[in-house]
């Protein structure tokens, strides 16, 4: 079966969505991309073993020279040490600015090698090759790169858009139960933020894709990638209505920096986030309670937790505060006015926040 391509529209920087089955092994759509003839592919402890000697032989087939650099797995990775370990192996090897960086793996392997990517040199080339269903839905279309700080999640980063993004959806059939459910949460949030209809189909499908379904799962990528690539089209560099893809993010991040980088994965933090914004929206007057409890229940259903940890207001407050929407020491939050209409508050009332905070 032929993949599904779609693209995102950044005039000469647009770059291709490969989506389907089996293209690991598509010579055909790595090959444009290595002019150079040299790659480097950055990848994880977990990942490599599965999937990297495929990935490099399609790229030995296409004639491209390549080194394989291996960081630890999970979010903890995701800070300086590790780029400065890649930056360290990419000097070793040679790796000029030709040199295409290859990200083989998740999130924390997207940002990481992008922010390389982005950095390295002044900027070389890269192909995202996402392995999880978060990273195919969201985090490797759009051109964010970062790693965290001990202070604030993806606090230190660039905006980088990759040659292309070749998302094989065999490589899902390795991922844990609790990672398939992290990246349903980034799912989800595209129809409460943008779609109402891909919310319903998602209510009528959330079993189907918890069972790994692959004509459900391939439907749900590629809506998520088309209304992404609708967004970053708009606003690549999230001066206006590319803030609404951060629905949840707000609080999420919070709970991943407050609770420790790793101890709830980012789709679990962004799910509780999701429900914290919709309950806050209808506090305002601005969702009906009903709306609120329909994505609850939804995100409940696809095994993901909707109730934050216990954290002190200020804490909250201080965490919250750093997120990178904010203008003017003011926090800015993503609400919801309708399922499928999320909204930019710049400014959220305060007082009201606090009280919600602390309920």
């Amino acid at each position: 079966m032929s993949p599904r391509t779609l693209e995102v529209g950044l005039g000469e920087r647009s770059y291709p969505i490969h989506i389907g089955g089996g293209l690991l092994a598509r010579a055909d759509l790595f090959r444009p991309h290595f002019a150079s003839g040299r790659a480097a592919v950055v990848t994880n402890d977990v990942v490599a073993p599965l999937y990297a000697e495929a990935l490099e032989r399609t790229l030995s087939a296409c004639g491209v020279r390549h080194f394989r650099i291996v960081i630890p797995d999970g979010e903890a990775a995701k800070r300086w040490e590790t780029l400065d370990a890649v930056f360290g192996e990419l000097l070793r090897r040679g790796a000029d600015r030709k040199t295409v960086l290859v990200a083989l793996g998740g999130g924390v392997v997207g940002d990481l090698a992008g922010f390389a990517a982005a950095t390295y040199q002044r900027g070389v080339p890269f192909v995202q090759v996402p392995t999880t269903l978060l990273a195919q839905v969201d985090s490797s279309v759009g051109g964010k790169t970062a790693v965290n700080h001990a202070l604030g999640k993806n606090m230190i980063g660039a905006f980088h858009q990759p040659l292309a993004v070749i998302a094989d959806t065999g490589t899902l059939a390795t991922l844990p139960d609790r990672e398939l459910a992290a990246g349903l949460a980034e799912v989800i949030k595209y129809g409460a933020i943008r779609d109402l209809a891909f919310l319903g189909w998602l209510e009528a499908n959330i079993d189907a894709l918890r069972a790994r379904d692959d004509a459900a799962l391939a439907y749900a990528i590629g809506r998520s990638c088309e209304l992404k690539a609708e967004i970053v089209a708009l606003d690549e560099r999230e001066a206006g209505p590319r803030a609404l893809l951060n629905l949840g993010h707000t609080f999420g991040h919070a709970i991943e920096t407050l609770e420790g980088y790793g101890t709830w994965l980012h789709g679990e933090a962004v799910a509780a986030g999701m429900v914290m914004a919709a309950r806050f929206s209808a506090r305002l007057g601005r969702l009906p309670g009903a709306d609120a409890d329909r994505l609850q229940r939804l995100l409940e259903r696809a095994g993901l937790p909707v109730r934050p940890p216990a954290l002190a207001v200020e804490a909250w407050l201080e965490a919250m505060g750093r997120d990178k929407k904010n203008e003017s020491g003011r926090i800015t939050l993503i609400l919801l006015d309708g399922l499928g209409r999320g909204a930019i508050e710049k400014g959220a009332p305060l007082a009201a926040l606090e009280s919600f905070l602390a309920s």
